[in-house]
């Protein structure tokens, strides 16, 4: 597995990679990686013939509020993961090499970036899809495999790659969950033990929303209920909303013209969870 730090090494990898008319996949990160990560990794190597992943703490998409500091690093773990996994290469830039002195141009992406996480995390958005961009650019590759959990993201990314042309094609992979429903992430290494305990009420209670309102129930009722429960079982739930699949528009009523999602994000303690669900 190779690992590059300067552009001038990743391309030349990349363009081995590639030879011969081979795809090249690629998994974008920012590392502290769990078995999602690695299911993006076989998700993509099932599209490709080639996979490399990103291992980038992205600072563009923290806010001044956010302890970018904190965000957990592992690059000895992340490496030995993406070994076994089958990668072929592994990008891990600095900061110095993403944004060198000097730059000037950020990628701002309207319509599905709107609203839920835009509005909790203002500018977020704007540096999800400025490093992406730039990731893609920078590995040629044709492939990138997003997971569904951070769905609002799958469709920004998705929404700037169509609209400035790049030849790409954002593979969306279902979300990995735990044996209890949890949707893996690398924020669930900071819930206490407790909190562990409680975290499976997030997926629990979108589920039965989802199927209620598959079955005709009122939208709005029906999510105060879930939340409700989110409340009594120790969350502090930012959101919980019936939306268009692609668009993100919040849903009054149920449609049966389109695909829709439960999205929610809900703090418990000072973790803040994200997760969603498809509804019929």
């Amino acid at each position: 597995m190779l690992v590059c730090r300067d552009l001038a090494s990743l391309r030349s990898a990349t363009a081995r990679l590639r030879e011969g008319g081979r795809r090249l996949g690629l998994v974008p990160t920012m590392g502290a990686l769990h078995a999602g990560h690695l299911e993006l990794v076989a998700a993509a190597r099932r599209e490709s013939d080639a996979v490399a992943a990103s291992i980038f703490v992205n600072p563009l998409q923290f806010a001044a509020n956010e302890d970018l500091a904190r965000y957990p690093r592992d690059e000895a773990g992340d490496l030995a993961k993406l070994a076994a996994a089958g990668c072929d290469l592994v990008w891990m830039p600095p900061v110095e090499v993403m944004y060198p002195p000097g730059a000037a141009t950020v990628i701002e992406v309207a319509g599905p970036s709107a609203g839920w996480e835009g509005d909790a995390r203002p500018g977020h958005f704007r540096g999800v899809a400025t490093v992406c961009a730039k990731l893609f650019l920078q590995t040629g590759a044709e492939v990138a495999a997003f997971g569904e959990k951070d769905w609002q993201q799958l469709q920004v990314v998705t929404r700037m790659a169509r609209d400035l042309d790049i030849p790409i094609r954002i593979l969306p992979v279902a979300t990995v969950r735990e044996a209890d429903g949890l949707a893996m992430s690398s924020r669930n290494r900071f819930l206490t033990e407790d909190q562990r305990r409680r975290a499976p009420l997030l997926h629990r209670a979108m589920t039965d929303a989802a199927a209620a309102i598959a079955g005709g129930a009122p939208v709005a009722a029906t999510l105060a209920a879930a939340e409700a429960k989110l409340h009594d079982g120790g969350f502090a739930p930012d959101y919980l909303a019936l939306v268009e699949a692609e668009t993100l528009r919040g849903l009054d009523v149920r449609r049966a013209d389109g695909p829709m999602r439960i999205i929610a994000a809900a703090r418990l303690g000072a973790v803040r969870l994200l997760d969603n669900i498809p509804v019929g």
